[in-house]
């Protein structure tokens, strides 16, 4: 497959999606589900990555997009630790023999992608590594979707993907959730720092306010299809919004009083 180069056109790209990017609230119990296990197995993604310059949230939403963070699977395409990889890519890790530690197999996967020589983690750099360990077929052969490996579960991905390799169809539809709408919520609930882009101080995220905020109805509203939950529908994401955020996610919004 053809490579794409890291231009400065594909920086802003990149840079503009995630600014104008919005998490889908259907999608937001999920997500937070997600999020929280990629936080409580972080001690093995600083682990895995020691060897390098790596993030450890970057080796953590590959490991939830390949291998559902099922540590008993190859992060390189989900396979079973037990054998070597059978899937693209076939035959990993190429030393060693089976079974395989999941450190031991998530180093090899990081240094065949050869993420060990990156040495910029800029937020653009890290949206390029995501589309390139999952492939530029989106990019290359479907430009009009964006590839649900970084953007299901976002306001930039409707449908349209790869059902089996090199099978494409228009109208599925991708339920994982990309891995940037997981760096993006790790962001938002300040577990990493936040990525400044031109446009990052136009874009408000969910935090506590006793004034009303940008798409706070829109917050109450999907709170409130949860049994047990009654929100005023004002916007004003205070006292009662971010308990309920801590019933259904188990966090307060961010900045909440305690």
């Amino acid at each position: 497959m053809a490579k794409i180069d890291f231009t400065q056109t594909l920086q802003k790209q990149y840079s503009d999606l995630y600014s104008t990017m919005e998490i889908r609230l259907d999608k937001l119990a999920i997500v937070e589900n997600n999020v929280n296990k990629i936080l409580d197995a972080k001690s093995r993604y600083e682990k895995a990555a020691e060897f390098s310059s790596i993030p450890w949230y970057f080796v953590g939403i590959i490991h939830s997009m390949e291998a559902g963070q099922n540590f008993s699977r190859h992060i390189h395409n989900g396979d079973p630790l037990t054998q070597r990889t059978t899937h693209v890519p076939s035959g990993r890790p190429s030393a060693g023999n089976p079974p395989f530690t999941w450190e031991e197999s998530a180093m090899d996967a990081l240094k065949y992608h050869n993420l060990d020589k990156v040495d910029d983690w800029s937020l653009p750099r890290i949206l390029y590594e995501f589309e390139r360990y999952n492939g530029w077929g989106y990019r290359l052969y479907h430009p009009h979707v964006y590839s649900p490996y970084l953007w299901s579960a976002s306001n930039h991905y409707k449908s349209g993907k790869y059902i089996a390799d090199g099978t494409w169809s228009e109208t599925a539809v991708s339920q994982q959730i990309g891995a940037v709408v997981l760096l993006r919520r790790l962001v938002e609930r300040k577990e990493i720092p936040t990525f400044y882009t031109l446009a990052t101080e136009k874009k408000t995220f969910f935090t506590y306010s006793t004034k009303p905020q940008p798409r706070g109805e829109d917050l109450q509203r999907f709170l409130n299809t949860f049994d047990g939950i009654t929100l005023l529908v004002d916007g004003v994401t205070g006292k009662m919004t971010s308990k309920a955020v801590k019933k259904l996610f188990g966090n307060y919004l961010p900045n909440t009083p305690e």
